[in-house]
């Protein structure tokens, strides 16, 4: 019997989707023409591929197309000669269905879809929440658990969560954490091959999101594993206590980086998950910071991954409890920090806009923060949060924009809006010192937008949260706020961050 040939996408170029047989991989660089994407992230993904194509040698069969249809038919892959793990996205699992292919469960992941779908059996939307998912996924896998107690194990440490520890504002009076500068890739013949290829693009007229630059994450699995060590050996200690803290002087702080290579399949979570498991055991690691990573992996990740499934591939567009319209500005979609005063924001912007990275918390707290105070449209956002980050993937950003940062699904993902003012951001960076505006300012020309904007945000959305228990306490103050008129019309006229 003839071996199928098994599709890999580019989001599945590691080991674990490596049977040792015929493989399959399409380049299509006409996606860029149709949706935005950073140019950092195009960049990457193509090398990634290629980079898989030239490790495969014989054994694969590399396709360029302008459509991954046509390339497989073409090469005569379909029905019951083509084969695939069920692809990450709603678009490529009917594509692979409707070509025939025999389909594997999906992998990648920690615990799988029928896991994820036994544990919501039953449970409202609103009771999906990631804690429950996450102490029941620890205690089925034993991670970070102790034999003890009448259970029969209880977690390391004696909780489940150490977030109260990790939430460290940054050194007084240091420009960085000290920490050494994050490992990156060495470029190679493929990556100039792919530099000068899309330089083409563009000149055809392709307009691609942010700037060119030196590639900065892991394309292959050899540079995956070497982005593993150097994030444990200088960073991992560090993690936990400035997990949530930024730094105008340091966009990277003590963070991972390694969100990169596992959505492109070339990390698996429960192996980075094991080392740094291993690394608190032997006494080299703090378990706050163990643990935080811990949780991002074993719960927040595979939770986002589990409901972009189950919460249906209309998710995104049937999702606006806020009634938010604002179209997106047009210098967010040029990645350019040079037209909002707003400090926290222009340096966000441009960091995003020169490397396509920036840290979960600048992500929710400036990034997310601003979009939501300012009622910006929560689909437009999803896909400028998709196009511009490079590890942004169709699963990835529903769940995390739409619920998580903008709280349009009303509370199924998160349940109280994060929305913040500029005191927050005082406290959790150095960000305010250089900037024009006073966080502790609400009216007046120095008025912070961030702190008066908190407050236009709640007088807008008072109708549609005031049964939120978790909003009583903001909405109280909101109603002795006695120049709230003035506040609101402040802002209004301010408009777009």
């Amino acid at each position: 019997m003839t071996a199928l040939t098994r599709w890999l996408t580019a989001e599945q170029l590691g080991p674990a989707f490596d049977n040792g047989g015929p493989i399959v991989l399409v380049e299509n660089t006409d996606v860029f023409r149709r949706r935005p994407s950073h140019r950092q992230k195009a960049h990457l993904y193509i090398t990634a591929l290629r980079h898989r194509a030239r490790e495969l040698g014989e054994r694969g069969t590399f396709l360029q197309a302008s459509s991954y249809r046509a390339a497989l038919r073409d090469a005569g892959l379909t029905g019951e000669r083509l084969e695939a793990i069920d692809p990450p996205s709603w678009a490529a699992r009917r594509l692979v269905r409707e070509l025939g292919a025999s389909i594997l469960p999906s992998r990648g992941f920690v615990t799988s879809e029928a896991d994820f779908a036994a544990w919501a059996a039953g449970r409202k939307p609103t009771q999906l929440v990631m804690d429950r998912f996450y102490r029941e996924v620890r205690e089925r896998t034993g991670i970070l658990m102790t034999p003890a107690g009448p259970s029969g194990q209880e977690p390391q440490g004696g909780q489940f969560s150490f977030d109260a520890d990790n939430r460290q504002p940054p050194p007084r009076g240091a420009a960085t954490l000290g920490l050494p500068a994050p490992w990156q890739p060495v470029e190679d013949d493929i990556d100039a091959e792919v530099r000068a290829e899309l330089d083409g693009l563009e000149a055809e007229g392709v307009r691609f999101l942010g700037r060119d630059g030196p590639r900065r994450f892991a394309a292959t699995r050899a540079e995956a594993l070497a982005a593993l060590d150097d994030f444990v050996e200088t960073r991992l200690g560090d993690f936990g206590p400035y997990e949530d803290a930024m730094m105008l002087g340091d966009d990277t702080m003590a963070h991972a980086r390694l969100s990169v290579p596992m959505n492109l399949g070339l990390l698996h979570p429960l192996e980075v998950v094991e080392r740094v498991v291993a690394e608190y055991a032997a006494g080299r690691a703090p378990l706050n910071s163990v643990e935080g990573l811990v949780r991002q992996l074993i719960g927040w990740r595979d939770w986002v991954w589990h409901l972009y499934w189950h919460l249906g591939p209309d998710y995104t567009r049937r999702s606006n409890a806020l009634a938010a319209h604002q179209p997106l500005p047009a210098h967010w979609w040029r990645l350019d920090g040079s037209t909002t005063e707003a400090r926290c924001l222009s340096h966000t912007l441009d960091t995003v806009g020169g490397t396509g990275y920036a840290h979960h918390i600048l992500r929710l707290m400036v990034l997310g923060n601003a979009a939501l105070q300012r009622g910006y449209d929560p689909a437009e956002l999803t896909s400028w949060f998709q196009g511009a980050f490079v590890d942004g993937t169709p699963w990835v950003m529903p769940a995390n924009v739409v619920g998580m940062s903008q709280w349009a699904d009303g509370g199924v993902v998160a349940t109280k809006p994060y929305a913040a003012g500029g005191a927050y951001i005082q406290r959790m960076s150095d960000f305010c010192g250089s900037c024009r505006f006073n966080p502790k300012v609400r009216v007046g020309p120095d008025a912070c937008p961030f702190t008066a904007g908190y407050w236009a945000f709640l007088d807008r959305v008072e109708p549609s949260i005031r049964g939120n228990h978790r909003m009583a306490q903001p909405l109280a103050g909101l109603r002795r706020l006695a120049d709230r008129e003035q506040v609101v019309e402040q802002e209004r006229a301010r408009g777009a961050l």
